[in-house]
């Protein structure tokens, strides 16, 4: 019968850190439990049959050590004794810290590396087009509507616009990127986005409340009151998403 996947390392560490130390492990009992954790739970059998004479020879001491620290080791609870025949076999079944009377889960967690904390990101120094995770928290902030024009836009049809163009020395901040449609970032051009907010009113394509919104949207960008959703980042009392 085979056990679950075996993570090698967590077994390691937990022997080390806490088996080893509550039950005062020498290098002996270190060396035949990584032994036979290797020939047994680390190849999914729950039980090995061995005689002394191997266990000895692949752990370079001798067959009396040997067997002394196998009997020390099944008093302890780590080896559960399953047989031993009168071919000098032993049939064991090694178990895992976890396993063991007297060892706690509890401790065993907290020995645990916690996760690893989010990177902290600088947002006003950021280059908003430099990883994925900023150029899609853009995309987040603007809640699938294009900027400029309001309407919906599908994962295909979006595209990261400057608000300033880089031709007029734009940069990649969030101040000056949003989330548009395709249609509006062609037509956008080199404009400036109140010049084209206000074309779009002039083509009916905004209403004149649309048209009030969209430059108060545009002024809280200017602002870095439309802060973008990252993670390990704290929104702070401007971070609205309105301009979405």
């Amino acid at each position: 019968m085979n056990n679950k996947k075996i993570n090698a390392v967590q077994v390691w560490k937990q022997m080390e850190d806490l088996l080893a130390p509550q039950l005062n492990f020498s290098l002996a009992d270190r060396v035949i439990y990584s032994h036979l954790f290797r020939h047994s739970r680390l190849e999914g059998k729950l039980q090995l049959q061995f005689s002394i004479s191997w266990l000895a020879r692949g752990v370079g001491l001798s067959s009396k050590f040997t067997r002394d620290t196998v009997r020390r080791l099944i008093a302890r609870g780590v080896l559960h004794l399953v047989e031993c025949n009168c071919r000098a076999q032993h049939v064991v079944r090694l178990r895992l810290p976890l396993e063991v009377k007297g060892i706690c889960a509890e401790k065993i967690a907290a020995h645990r590396p916690a996760p690893a904390p989010h990177a902290i990101i600088n947002i006003e120094e950021a280059d908003f087009l430099e990883k994925q995770v900023l150029r899609q928290a853009i995309h987040e902030r603007e809640g699938g509507r294009c900027f400029y024009c309001s309407r919906r836009i599908t994962h295909h049809r979006r595209c990261l616009d400057h608000v300033v163009p880089q031709a007029n020395l734009g940069n990649n901040s969030y101040r000056n990127l949003v989330s548009c449609c395709l249609d509006c970032n062609s037509q956008k051009g080199e404009r400036s986005a109140e010049e084209f907010f206000r074309s779009l009113y002039r083509e009916r394509r905004l209403s004149a409340g649309e048209l009030t919104g969209r430059l108060r949207a545009l002024d809280h960008l200017a602002a870095g009151k439309l802060i973008p959703p990252l993670p390990g980042q704290r929104e702070n009392g401007n971070g609205s998403k309105e301009g979405s």
